[in-house]
This record gives C-alpha cells, sequence and structure tokens, in this order.
C-alpha cells in the first residue's frame, strides 16, 4: 500500500507531493552515481552545488508549508511525502514512483524509527527557542544513511516569535540535503518571513463519504458506525476515527450534546459549565496518571536516584526534576484545553444543524441520532438566536486562547446560550 493512500480526499496535492518525490529521488540519484564515478573525491563539493541548483529548478524544494482545517490530514501529507523521500524501493529504477509503503525507508518513516526523518508534535502550549535550535541543529548534519534530512514540525503554529525567528535562518539558509515540513491550520499562524519561503500547499476537509470508506479499509470499522462517526465529524479524520473506535469518546460526545438541554435557567447553566469543565480535567488526569509516573521514574533512574520513588536524587539534581514537573503541568494545561475545545466543536455542529433545520437548508444533519432536540431547540428559537448562540460558542474559544479560567469563560457561555 503506497504512502499517500492515508491522504483522503487530497488528489491535488498527492500529484503535487508525488511529483517532488519523484524529482528528488532522480537528484539523488544522480548525485550518488556521479559522485561514485568521481571516486567521492574533491568534485563532491561541485556535485552538491549541482544537485542544489537541480533541485531549485525542479517541482522539488527545501522547505514545505501544509496548510488546511483541523482534520484535514495536513501531518499525514507532511509524514508519507517525508516516507517517498526516502524510498528505496527497487522499482524506482523501473518508473516507479517512490513511495510505495513497503520498504525500509517508507516503513522507518511511517513508524517513526528512520535515522534521518524527525518527527516534533508537542503536548505542550508552545515550541519556544531551546528545542528550536536544536532541531536547527540537527538540520545541518548530513543524512545519516537515508537520502535526506527531513525535519516534520506539526505544530508550527505553536513556535513562539522567538522560535519562529531561529527557523528562519535555517529556512534562508538550508542545508544540501535538507527538507522542512510545516503544518499549521493555516498559512496566517505562521510567520511571514517564514511562509514566503516555503512552498505552501492547502489541503481541504475531506468527504464524509471518504473519510467512511477509510474508517472501513484502514480500521476495519462497521460499515454504519463508520459512516456515523464521520457524518458527526463532518470529515475530521481524527476526531471520526476516534469517535468509532473508542465508547468512552462517543458518551462524551453524547452528554455534551444534551447540553442544550439542561440551560432552562441559571443554575442548569452553572452546573451544565461544571460539568464540561470537570469532564476536561478528568481527561487531563487519565493522561497524567499514563504517562507522568513513567517519565517521572524514567527521570529519576538516569540521575541515579536510588530505587523506589521515595529514594534519594543525587545533589544537583533538583533543576531536572522541577524542569520535568512544569512541562507536565504544560501538558495538563493543554490536555483540558483541548478537551474542552472539542466539547465546544461539537456544541458549534449542534447549532449548525439547528440553523439548518430553521431555514429549510439542505445540508444533511450532522447531529442525526439527536434530532429531536434539534427540532425542539429549532421549533421555540429563530435563527438570529441561533447565530449568537454559535457566537457565544466561539467567544468561548477565544476567551480559553487568551487563557481565561475555564470555568468562567464556559459559564459565561452556556448562560449566553440560555439567553439566545
Amino acid at each position: 500500500m503506497a504512502v499517500w493512500d492515508d491522504l483522503v480526499g487530497q488528489g491535488r496535492v498527492t500529484e503535487q507531493l508525488a511529483a517532488a518525490a519523484r524529482d528528488a529521488d532522480a537528484f539523488v540519484t544522480e548525485a550518488a552515481a556521479a559522485a561514485a564515478v568521481e571516486g567521492n573525491s574533491p568534485h563532491a563539493p561541485e556535485l552538491e552545488g549541482g544537485l542544489i541548483e537541480a533541485v531549485a529548478a525542479s517541482k522539488m524544494t527545501h522547505a514545505w508549508l501544509f496548510t488546511g482545517p483541523p482534520g484535514s490530514g495536513r501531518a499525514t501529507a507532511a509524514r508519507a511525502f517525508a516516507a517517498a523521500l526516502q524510498c528505496v524501493s527497487p522499482d524506482r529504477a523501473l518508473s516507479g514512483c517512490p513511495g510505495c509503503g513497503f520498504c525500509d525507508g517508507c516503513h522507518t518513516s511511517l513508524v517513526g524509527t528512520h535515522a534521518d526523518v524527525e518527527v516534533v508534535r508537542t503536548d505542550q502550549l508552545s515550541i519556544g527557542v531551546k528545542e528550536t535550535r536544536e532541531l536547527v541543529r540537527r538540520a545541518q548534519l548530513s543524512p545519516a544513511n537515508g537520502r535526506w534530512q527531513v525535519i516534520v514540525m506539526e505544530d508550527a503554529d505553536r513556535l513562539t516569535e522567538g522560535a519562529g525567528n531561529v527557523l528562519l535562518k535555517a529556512v534562508e539558509e538550508p542545508a544540501p540535503r535538507t527538507v522542512w515540513l510545516l503544518c499549521a491550520p493555516s498559512i496566517e499562524d505562521v510567520l511571514p518571513t517564514i511562509r514566503s519561503r516555503c512552498r505552501h500547499l492547502t489541503l481541504t476537509t475531506p468527504a464524509v463519504d471518504a473519510v467512511a470508506d477509510m474508517l472501513v479499509r484502514r480500521d476495519g470499522i462497521e460499515p454504519a458506525l463508520a459512516a456515523s462517526a464521520a457524518r458527526a465529524t463532518q470529515g475530521h479524520i481524527g476526531r471520526a476515527r476516534r469517535l468509532a473506535t473508542d465508547e468512552r469518546a462517543r458518551e462524551r460526545r453524547a452528554a455534551v450534546l444534551k447540553l442544550p438541554l439542561r440551560i432552562d435557567d441559571t443554575g442548569g447553566c452553572l452546573k451544565a459549565a461544571q460539568e464540561l469543565v470537570d469532564a476536561a480535567a478528568e481527561d487531563a488526569k487519565q493522561v497524567a496518571e499514563e504517562v507522568d509516573a513513567k517519565e517521572t521514574e524514567e527521570l529519576r533512574a538516569a540521575l541515579g536516584a536510588a530505587a523506589g520513588t521515595g529514594g534519594r536524587l543525587p545533589r544537583g539534581t533538583a533543576g531536572a526534576m522541577k524542569d520535568l514537573q512544569d512541562r507536565q503541568k504544560r501538558r495538563a494545561t493543554r490536555t483540558q484545553r483541548d478537551s474542552l475545545d472539542l466539547a465546544l466543536t461539537e456544541l458549534t455542529g449542534f447549532y449548525r444543524d439547528v440553523l439548518a433545520l430553521q431555514l429549510g437548508s439542505s445540508v444533511a444533519i450532522a447531529n442525526s441520532e439527536v434530532q429531536d432536540a434539534l427540532r425542539r431547540i429549532a421549533e421555540n428559537s429563530t435563527p438570529e438566536r441561533t447565530l449568537r448562540r454559535i457566537e457565544a460558542v466561539i467567544a468561548c474559544r477565544d476567551a480559553l486562547d487568551r487563557n481565561v479560567a475555564p470555568l468562567l469563560a464556559v459559564e459565561a457561555m452556556t448562560l449566553a446560550l440560555r439567553a439566545g
């Protein structure tokens, strides 16, 4: 199965990446052949220079920016391209397209074990200068055993301003065999100076039917459940897979969709807000229980602490433990925020369906399992009130982005939903 098969509904993007991978493969192959003829001698610098010039005139380039709405598959496209750049399938010599999905280069790139493919994703609120400098240092190295040195940054929109300036230098003056693959929701989420030096690819939200087909084909989901999950998430691939495979996620979503019927009075608004925030905090706690204890014990062992959680740490290592605890707190904050954001996305979809019913739209209803509730609210309200409710949800998301206390932001939202 080719590496491109996971790109759902992105035909144009796939064609561009496949063409670039073919050019990249041809240039590296020709350079290796020329180097062998020259005996890997004094002509190596000229060969590298010729490679750079050839790449500049091709469909390949050293920096790419993948943008698209959440769930469109930005990171999937970047990882697939990274695998195609490292493809070593013998079929390439017979005009086969790089990215077979089976060779060692493709397989190790996709599973995250390739020595020359670095995938950067963060569970923190931002990517700082220190981490970016380490990436830039790595990007200057020649490939260890692959064809290219590839850096995939899945959360380029989380770069701080200082980190973005550090990255800019590496993108402006790239190493000969290094490729940067940056992913962000929109082009505005990346510094203008960086995005102007990248080739931009825009992904779109895939069709619901295409997502359902992928869930059946790749994950073995029952067709009815796959169709329901794809419809409920409106083509968001990651959320659709989670909804189809995780019973707890389905229960959480069902609880969120009941919220509009529970805000008839102020007490109901405040109670619903508290439950929503508590559920998000529980998600953060679960992640912490799964990861924090293991990380802490591994660091204690690395620092030479005595066996057991009560063992004394060597002198001078308290700072390292404090750094770990700070990272874990930031991860918990992001987990809670992401969980709340998912719930708010579900609420937006609910009111979008209400608006569709009120306007008599032919758009398919995403939340058909709560159609009675949708009709009840649609009949007892107006399109203007529904739009104000959607705006209240969006305002809550904006408030959370500005670090407003979650409970205050959600309480303000539920009260606004009640008022319409």
